[in-house]
């Protein structure tokens, strides 16, 4: 190893070869100045550009999950459903929400216990009730009279009862309007509820001594009421009798049973102060079906609060009505 010695800014030592500045190298390169003003340090608050960033969950603006703006939401917990709707385990407390309606009429009351005869618990539950006859094909184009057939409504067009008229051929073609007969009511079930028996009468006005009567039975077998014509020149007039045979309601008809393009109401009123309760309305059905066709339709008003055994015979009443002023005869 050789020694340099003499190195200006150097002291004299043994050095290896190597260490000391070589000529032309300067220490200090011209073209790199200084840094320049303009450019301020970093200030506090500003780091050095990097990477975004995203703040912890501790930082300022972001609450915590046990704040209120945030509730914890635990494994398993389902969010409440809007409002309106129940959960899914609880369900409809009270069935599904009605429709407006209803598909079946099942014939029970309400409310309470019903007290009047089986199968006319539906009646205690309406004040109007409309009465629609089929039409027959037969009859229509061959004057071939057949029984009678009719369906009973309810104000919103739902069938509550069928009627079925049972009586012999002989009865229909040589009697016609004033033939006796045998009615049955049925429900939606197939189940007789009610049963209307019309015996042979004289229709005659001059005949004060035969008049037209109606028995109404429910259940068949029982009798709950009784429709009497009394003796009038100019207008129909009937009774209705409870069972016992004591008068309730009085019905009177118009002067003209003639229909024109119009309706033919019978006023039914109170036995005991002579008040308007409620009527039997035969309704006008169009002319090609008037003349035609003896396809008949009626309604019934009454007050909802009416004895269900009245309310009965009262229908029974729109029936022999039907027959007696509005069923055409045979030519």
């Amino acid at each position: 190893m050789q020694q340099h010695t003499g190195q200006p800014g150097y002291p004299d030592q043994a050095l290896p070869m190597g260490m000391y500045p070589q000529p032309g190298y300067p220490s200090g390169q011209p073209g790199y100045p200084p840094p320049q003003p303009g450019f301020p340090p970093n200030q506090p608050g500003y780091s050095a550009p990097g990477p975004p960033t995203y703040p912890q969950p501790q930082q300022a603006g972001y609450p915590q999950p046990q704040q209120a703006d945030y509730p914890h939401q635990q494994p398993g917990f389902q969010p409440p459903p809007p409002s309106g709707y129940p959960t899914p385990n609880e369900g409809y407390l009270n069935g599904p929400p009605a429709q407006p309606f209803p598909p079946v009429i099942t014939n029970q009351p309400g409310q309470g216990a019903f007290l009047g005869p089986p199968g006319l618990e539906y009646l205690a539950m309406v004040d109007q009730l409309l009465i629609k006859q089929k039409i027959e094909v037969l009859e229509a184009f061959t004057e071939f009279e057949t029984a009678n057939k009719y369906k009973v409504l309810n104000s919103l067009g739902q069938e509550v009862f069928t009627a079925k008229e049972d009586t012999d051929c002989c009865s229909r073609q040589c009697c016609g309007p004033t033939r006796p007969f045998e009615m049955n009511i049925m429900d939606n079930q197939g189940q007789d509820v009610m049963l209307l028996v019309r015996p042979l009468r004289c229709q005659a006005c001059c005949f004060p001594c035969c008049l037209q009567e109606l028995e109404v039975h429910s259940p068949p077998g029982t009798v709950i009421g009784y429709v009497e014509q009394e003796w009038s020149i100019f207008y129909p007039k009937f009774v209705i009798k409870d069972e016992e045979g004591e008068p309730v309601m009085k019905i009177e008809g118009p002067f003209c049973v003639c229909e024109c393009s119009s309706d033919v109401n019978f006023v039914i009123t109170s036995e005991a102060d002579g008040n308007e309760v409620g009527k039997i309305s035969k309704q006008w059905s169009g002319l090609g079906k008037e003349i035609f066709t003896d396809a008949d339709n009626f309604g019934i008003n009454f007050p909802i609060d009416l004895d269900v055994k009245v309310k009965a015979t009262l229908l029974g009443a729109t029936f022999l009505i039907d027959f007696m002023y509005f069923e055409k005869k045979q030519k």
